[in-house]
């Protein structure tokens, strides 16, 4: 992503930040951050559509330790799933590892959002006391589902936003272009795992959900705590 584009993302999000903004305004700056992060997937698929070379569909392999491995990969899949990306899920020791599938430019974004999505939930799952009898580890996988899940809807709607704009210059529309773009991405997902199996759907039993949602709709879309390196874990403590 170019230095002009994490730049403006910076100031819409330091302006968010300052404690002299209200709630309505930080929730605007933010949502703009998002917005460009959003656009700019999609100027990065028109171009591709003219010169296929500049974002080739490509793949990558996260790793998640232990604790919360689990629950780290729901977050990373549902922030790829919504920036148009696949990802495949395999255990690894007491961790696990996400293959992700997707163009270039996809994969960067999602890179760049869950690095710091993770660290605004382990923020958030800190600051969030478990209730008198709820079990601390049931609690806070229910409050980091909570949080994954209203993050990708928030996500997933940004993305729809930013693909109804109309094209900048003449061409094939955005919804064309995606769906192509799509196609490949689930071809080279088939072709790396040509006999995939469905998880089975997790069952949460503690009560943090709403409170992780919450933190997931309050959470920063713009990518403004990049890191270098593997996600850092979720504490346990």
């Amino acid at each position: 992503m170019s230095d002009a584009m994490l730049g403006k993302v910076r100031k819409l999000l330091a302006k968010a930040e300052d404690p002299a903004c209200t709630a309505a305004e930080a929730e605007a700056f933010t949502a703009k951050a998002a917005e460009l992060i959003a656009r700019y997937g999609v100027d990065r698929a028109l171009l591709a559509a003219r010169d296929p070379a500049s974002d080739p569909v490509g793949d990558r392999v996260v790793e998640l330790p232990a604790p919360y491995a689990l629950d780290k990969a729901g977050l990373l899949a549902g922030v790829a799933a919504a920036l148009r990306c696949r990802s495949v899920r395999r255990r690894d020791g007491n961790g696990f590892v996400v293959h992700l599938f997707g163009f270039a430019s996809d994969l960067e974004r999602v890179e760049v959002l869950f690095t710091s999505l993770l660290v605004q939930a382990a923020q958030g799952l800190a600051a969030a006391p478990v209730p008198a009898g709820e079990h601390p580890a049931a609690f806070r996988r229910s409050w980091l589902a909570g949080f994954a899940g209203a993050v990708a809807v928030r996500l997933r709607h940004t993305e729809e936003a930013a693909a109804s704009a109309p094209p900048p210059t003449p061409g094939p529309s955005v919804a064309v272009v995606l769906a192509d773009r799509s196609a490949r991405v689930e071809r080279r997902l088939a072709e790396t795992y040509p006999r995939l199996r469905t998880a089975a759907p997790r069952r949460l039993v503690g009560g943090g959900l709403e409170q992780g949602a919450a933190a997931g709709h309050r959470a920063d879309l713009g990518g403004t705590r990049l890191r270098s390196g593997r996600p850092e874990p979720l504490s346990p403590a």
